[in-house]
């Protein structure tokens, strides 16, 4: 750094060419005598040495030469001052560098140090260099501490010692020289002081590691410029980029003191290539799990294939995306790729399509449909050379050669070039697909990823997608989904927030609203805490899709605490290649507590409970619905519950574990309740009482236990008078088996309190 360059600072005194009338014999201010026309001074244009120089004898214990012209001074700036002297006869004096001190009201700042450091004159005709350095600082090499006060000097030099004597003097040199102070005053590294060009061309790969070397805890200055670097580069030291850097994609930047966005966005020049190359270095850098995106957005204009950006296929250490946005912008990229295939499905390979035309044009990760596919079936991975796919879950009716659709959707962040990832997490992000691109595409196996305290605002068709067994133990928290169709009917939506093809996800404290489905899922022991799902559109007597969809039959699984609102929650076994029951776990498994559950304008047979079958024999085997309010807002429900026999019906008579209890019900014609407690009222003697609580019982089921008989009053016969008897019970009685039969010894009248069950409990 050189002010007078830099600023235009005017640091250099006259030459003593110019007249001795602008060199002081005092301090150098205005008024104060000058050396013109003095007996003891004369300018000598000729000397052997100097060539020009001044002369001066030496009169004054302390002889006094200061420059009329005042040089400014400044914190931070340090200065240089330095004069050539020789003695020529007489007495020997000393020399010192000196200067006056001015504040910016004119006075003398009485705090400097305004004298340097004397050197005395021993010999005749020999040059002697006097140097001081004048700063603000208190550091090495500072010869004269001024402070901050300050503002300007008029400096010169001293003679001391003994009077008579005759010296010459050069012209006097001030020159700026903070540059020497740069490595103390200032807390960096340049890396052009180290050989980097930043031409765009050169290889500055060796100057930037030798600047980081040197370093040594200051910070790397990337000065201005675009340097090339051919390899990877970890910088040990903190970095401040003001010039761009170019690398070969496969070259690693790690940045191991200022890892974040805004450092790589400088770097690289732009938020989206500084989010790949910082992406990229998350995957090798052991020092820090988590890349913060500082709050920048970044827009990105086409997906990003994170296992091609970061050369990997597997990857099992904790990794965080945190804190930014992530926008899609318009581009061709996103556009899905469709192809229509013909391929043979066998139940004997039910995880795979085989023969399948064209598989090389069948991406990885598409989705599949077709006759006889389930929801959120995917093409896991493919063999060429075979001609065949592997599929993320069966096909429950598809057997035979047919023709099917696969659509690979676009993702903004594609993890499926990673054959396994586990503990990857993204928080605090906002993924905005402006219905141009899918947010996130699991790996196809792995566990433990996360999404906690992010958006996916409007993504084009799926917002979380699983095309294999990367989604073990998903966990989703406390994020908002929210839907680029809440313009359309619900039932001509088609984005689904996620979906789940393994066990154990954890979905908690969410806000989804109004996609096709907020989720799913296949597998067991998934937590839905929480959740508020909204499926609702402004149609009058409208329809309303599933929220979650259940599409293994005995899910292990729990909804407690959420808001199902204006969908409902389906079992099915859509992902069953023999969906047939044959001693297999049937429905169940499902516990639903302390849930709101609410519709508006819906058809009067809406249900917030739906069970649809895909294939014949099955039942239901542990079933709770307890604590829940239902509640229908300018509709009138029937019920709550039903069974979608589109495919097949339920087996009643295998009912076990099926519990409907402490429900509020609101706007629902008919409660549904099991066990129920019923009031039968015998008006007339009879010897057989037909018993009919089937309305209250769920999925219209049957009859099958009765728990509890308690006589209200007295039960009469024909001659009224008490009978002190029990009846014994015949249950799925009538045509629906729906019914319970009481069977007395003789015909009675009177009230019954009856408990029954639509199952066997045990």
């Amino acid at each position: 750094m050189n002010k007078a360059i830099t600023e235009g600072l005017v640091l250099m005194p006259p030459p003593f060419a110019a007249g001795l009338n602008l060199w002081s014999r005092e301090d150098g201010l205005t008024g104060q005598g000058s050396y013109l026309a003095q007996s003891n001074a004369a300018y000598v244009p000729t000397d052997q040495d100097f060539g020009g120089c001044l002369e001066l004898t030496k009169t004054l214990s302390t002889m006094k030469l200061r420059c009329f012209q005042s040089i400014p001074v400044e914190p931070g700036l340090y200065l240089r001052v330095t004069a050539k002297v020789k003695a020529m006869s007489g007495a020997l004096p000393s020399v010192r560098i000196a200067g006056w001190a001015g504040d910016s009201s004119g006075a003398n700042v009485g705090s400097a140090v305004q004298t340097g450091p004397s050197v005395a004159l021993t010999t005749y005709g020999q040059i002697v260099t006097v140097t001081a350095i004048i700063g603000s600082g208190n550091r090495q090499g500072v010869d004269m501490v001024w402070g901050l006060a300050p503002v300007n000097g008029h400096f010169g030099l001293d003679l001391t010692g003994a009077t008579g004597g005759v010296v010459r003097i050069e012209d006097i040199v001030i020159e700026d020289v903070s540059d020497v102070f740069f490595s103390v005053m200032f807390n960096w590294v340049d890396v052009r002081d180290y050989g980097a060009k930043g031409d765009g061309v050169t290889d500055d790969l060796v100057a930037f590691n030798a600047a980081d070397n040197a370093a040594a805890g200051k910070t790397v200055l990337v000065s201005p410029g675009n340097y090339f670097l051919s390899a990877s580069m970890t910088f040990e030291n903190p970095v401040h980029f003001e010039g761009t850097v170019t690398m070969p994609a496969a070259a690693v930047m790690s940045m191991r003191r200022n890892f974040d966005l805004p450092s790589y966005t400088a770097a690289f020049g732009g938020e989206l290539a500084g989010f790949k190359k910082a992406l990229q270095a998350l995957f090798f850098y052991t020092d820090h799990v988590e890349l913060n995106l500082g709050g920048l957005q970044v827009e990105i204009d086409a997906p990003i294939d994170v296992a091609a950006l970061c050369g990997l296929t597997t990857f099992a250490q904790r990794r965080v995306l945190r804190n930014g946005q992530l926008t899609a912008i318009t581009s061709t990229a996103w556009s899905t790729a469709t192809v229509t295939s013909v391929a043979t499905y066998s139940t004997a390979q039910s995880a795979r399509l085989t023969g399948v035309a064209n598989v090389a044009n069948v991406p990885v990760g598409a989705h599949i449909s077709g006759t006889g596919v389930g929801r959120e079936v995917y093409v896991k991975s493919r063999n060429i050379s075979a001609g065949t796919l592997e599929l993320s879950q069966p096909l429950w009716a598809a057997a035979g050669t047919r023709t099917f659709t696969f659509d690979r959707y676009k993702y903004m962040l594609d993890f499926s070039g990673f054959s396994a990832l586990t503990k990857f997490e993204t928080a605090e992000i906002e993924f905005i697909g402006n219905g141009l691109a899918s947010t996130i595409l699991l790996a196809p196996d792995g566990a433990l990823f996360r999404v906690a305290d992010c958006v996916i605002n409007r993504p084009k068709d799926r917002g979380i997608t699983s095309i294999g067994g990367g989604c073990q133990d998903l966990q989703i928290d406390r994020c908002q989904f929210i839907s680029n169709e809440m313009g359309l009917p619900a039932q001509s939506r088609t984005t689904i927030a996620f979906n789940v093809n393994a066990n154990d996800s954890k979905i908690r404290l969410n806000r989804c609203s109004q996609f096709a489905h907020f989720g799913v899922l296949n597998g067991t022991g998934h937590m839905f805490l929480g959740n508020h799902f909204f499926g609702g559109d402004n149609e009058t007597a409208g329809v309303r899709k599933a929220g979650v969809v259940l599409t293994l039959p005995n899910v292990k699984t729990f909804f407690t605490g959420n808001y199902v609102d204006n969908c409902f929650i389906e079992m099915s076994n859509e992902h069953d290649d023999q969906p047939d029951f044959n001693n297999e776990y049937t429905f169940g498994g499902l516990v639903i507590s302390g849930n709101i559950f609410t519709a508006s304008d819906v058809a009067p047979w809406f249900r917030w409970l739906v069970i649809t079958p895909r294939g014949t024999g099955h039942s239901l085997n542990g079933y709770t619905v307890a604590n829940n309010a239902f509640r229908g807002v300018n509709s009138a429900i029937d019920r709550i519950e039903m069974v979608d026999t589109t495919y097949a019906v339920l087996a009643f008579n295998s009912f076990r574990n099926v519990t409907f209890e402490n429900n509020t019900f609101n706007a629902v014609a008919q409660p549904t309740v099991s066990p129920v407690f019923v009031q039968h009222s015998q008006n007339t003697e009879a010897d057989t009482w037909s018993v009919d609580a089937s309305a209250y019982l769920p999925f219209g089921s049957w009859a099958r236990n009765v728990t509890a008989l308690v006589a209200e009053g007295a039960v009469t016969n024909t001659a009224s008078a008490a009978q002190f008897v029990t009846p014994y019970t015949q249950v799925e009685q009538g045509a629906g088996h729906n019914l319970v039969n009481l069977k007395w010894p003789a015909p009675v009248k009177g009230i019954m309190q009856v408990t029954l069950r639509c199952d066997n409990p045990l």
